[in-house]
């Protein structure tokens, strides 16, 4: 049979997070999920009451269409509030991620350890919780410069394939990708994260498994723009993000070239 490590696909890396929602309510991590949980709840509520004011702002909004278009009013403002709800949803999956993630860092961080001990068997070293706080919070910090820098740069990308011709039917295809990818290297991080991993040495390390990255990123990234599921996605995230860091990246660090990165 084929190993989990040889695998590198968008099912097999899409199957990481439904393996995660299965195993939420595992005995051995209910009580490492709760909390998460809740603090995810208290900032659904803040981040959702946010989404309904902007979209109730639009009920009233009219499209400034020459008088012989009027007749095509009703229906192009439907095209427009579709793809304004679009917009915002992503947005709003991206924001919960964010900052739940800044928030509740310190106990993904513990629930990704027992994961990783209940898949494997091994007891990963614990670590004093008034030193993991401080660390996992510039840890976030560290990856919200990368998400914003390189996120600039994306949307100018997807900016200046807006603007052209033919090639703007690209734009959501590369917002999809790089969310995705984001999302692949923020819930994968929690276990790189537990052994210590540079930042740098991940990033490179999910490039050699960028398919079944891209496949997880995309099936959490998707289910975090639904609201309420959203609550219990991030959790499922960082136990699947877990899982595939077991099965197909923690081997990859035996590679001369990852070691040399962990040196410099």
């Amino acid at each position: 049979m084929q190993s989990e490590l040889s695998r590198n696909s968008l099912v097999s890396g899409a199957r990481y997070f439904v393996r995660g929602l299965r195993l939420l309510l595992h005995p051995k991590l209910r009580w490492f999920v709760l909390v998460p949980i809740a603090i995810n709840c208290v900032l659904f509520v803040a981040l959702t009451t946010v989404l309904l004011q902007y979209f109730s702002h639009l009920a009233d909004w009219h499209l400034p269409l020459p008088e012989i278009l009027q007749f095509l009013e009703k229906t192009l403002k439907w095209v427009a509030w579709f793809l304004i709800l679009v917009v915002l949803l992503i947005a709003y999956g991206y924001s919960f991620n964010i900052i739940t993630n800044i928030f509740a860092a310190p106990f993904y961080g513990v629930l990704s350890q027992k994961v990783e001990e209940l898949v494997t068997g091994n007891v990963v070293e614990d670590e004093p919780l008034m030193r993991m706080i401080p660390r996992t919070m510039i840890r976030e910090l560290k990856k919200l410069v990368y998400f914003i820098t390189r996120g600039i740069f994306v949307f100018l990308v997807m900016l200046l394939l807006g603007l052209t011709f033919i090639l703007n039917v690209l734009v959501p295809v590369v917002g999809t990708l790089w969310s995705a990818w984001s999302m692949a290297i923020q819930y994968v991080d929690y276990a790189a994260d537990n052994h210590q991993t540079d930042f740098v040495v991940l990033r490179k390390m999910l490039r050699k498994r960028r398919y079944s990255s891209i496949g997880f990123g995309g099936a959490v990234m998707a289910c975090s723009m639904v609201p309420v599921f959203n609550i219990i996605a991030m959790p499922a995230a960082v136990i699947g993000g877990t899982l595939f860091w077991v099965n197909e990246i923690k081997g990859l660090q035996l590679l001369p070239e990852h070691q040399d990165a962990n040196r410099r």
